[in-house]
């Protein structure tokens, strides 16, 4: 699980962490419902990366590392490693989502409407300081914002039956576990989607923009990007074949498509077609949703760029592997580095 800050100079450990309670101390005034209401996307982000749906714990991690998002991360996948898997939940589909926004980019008019949903999409990006010395919140909206609950059909389903969607192929193979097997190469789709929405989200998108500015082959568009609540549900635990609702949890969903063609053995007649890149993350994280969805979809195609090496973009994209392994630079390295110095010395002396 990443590198791990070994102990040494307990003295200087211990005051160490006596200054880290005095220079943070006033977060531990904060309640954690008000980190999980002021900072949802925050929220989110770090669900995902974490790879856990706990809202309330993942507030606490925050709360705990003083804002730190890699430590959160880090403290949420250490618990996950600890919780005992009771249960196996059945698919969920998001096409029974219950729908809080649901755009296309590739068509104006789509069955049940662009529902715009709460986005900063459309604000002006000017700094609001009246946030500066106003505490109060606004008085609720009044009027009807869309009381009912919304689902939509998926707009995929309308590709496929017109023909011009190649639908994948159904694999009834059980999905891999990234949590408890090796990660090998080349992984089974399954593995390659666990390791994608856990990935961290700069690297995901800087990977998804290397591919659209040309260090790839796929520059898709959206078909269809949805965020809302979808059923977790599980087996009964005394009625076969029946199963039960635990709970709801909030993802983000994106099908990106781009045409490709296959050529015949002659080079003459080309077969035109759309593909398509999938993403879904847990809560309400659009940019990093649509970069895994690039991801996924340059990882169908082959060549030489950074985009399409699934081993390079599974491998590094790992947060806590990531930010571990750089972080390890601060510990101490005495011993190597005086043995690379005594080779310099070495080679000087010899000139």
């Amino acid at each position: 699980m990443a590198y791990v800050a070994v102990k040494g100079g307990e003295k200087a450990i211990e005051q160490s962490l006596k200054l880290l309670d005095i220079f943070h101390s006033c977060s531990k005034s904060i309640p954690i419902e008000d980190i999980k209401k002021n900072f949802p996307l925050l929220i989110d982000k770090i669900m995902s990366e974490a790879g856990l749906y706990a809202p309330d714990y993942t507030a606490l991690a925050l709360k705990q590392s003083k804002g730190s998002i890699e430590e959160s991360v880090f403290l949420l996948r250490a618990y996950r490693s600890t919780l005992k898997r009771d249960y196996y939940s059945s698919v969920c589909d998001c096409k029974d989502m219950r729908i809080i926004r649901r755009i296309s980019a590739a068509f104006k008019d789509v069955p049940g409407g662009q529902i715009l949903g709460p986005t900063f999409d459309y604000t002006h990006r000017l700094l609001n300081f009246d946030l500066l010395t106003k505490n109060r919140i606004k008085k609720p909206v009044t009027g009807d914002v869309g009381a009912e609950d919304i689902y939509c059909g998926r707009i995929d389903d309308i590709l496929y039956k017109d023909g011009v969607l190649d639908k994948p192929e159904e694999d009834n193979t059980e999905p891999f576990d990234v949590t408890s097997n090796l990660l090998t190469y080349p992984a089974p789709r399954s593995a390659r989607l666990q390791t994608l929405t856990r990935s961290e989200e700069g690297f995901l998108e800087g990977v998804a923009y290397s591919a659209m500015r040309g260090y790839g082959a796929v520059h898709p568009t959206v078909s269809e990007l949805r965020s809302g609540y979808v059923a977790v549900k599980i087996p009964h635990p005394i009625i076969e074949g029946e199963f039960i609702t635990v709970g709801e949890i909030m993802v983000t969903e994106v099908e990106a498509l781009w045409p490709s063609h296959t050529e015949s053995e002659d080079g003459d007649d080309e077969n035109f077609s759309l593909s398509g890149g999938y993403g879904c993350v847990l809560g309400r994280n659009e940019t990093k949703c649509i970069a895994m969805s690039i991801c996924d979809a340059s990882l169908n195609t082959t060549g030489p760029t950074p985009s399409q090496d699934e081993e390079f973009v599974l491998t590094h994209g790992d947060c806590l592997e990531m930010q571990g392994f750089l972080s390890h630079l601060k510990l101490p390295h005495y011993v190597t580095f005086q043995s690379k110095l005594d080779r310099v010395r070495a080679t000087k002396e010899e000139k």
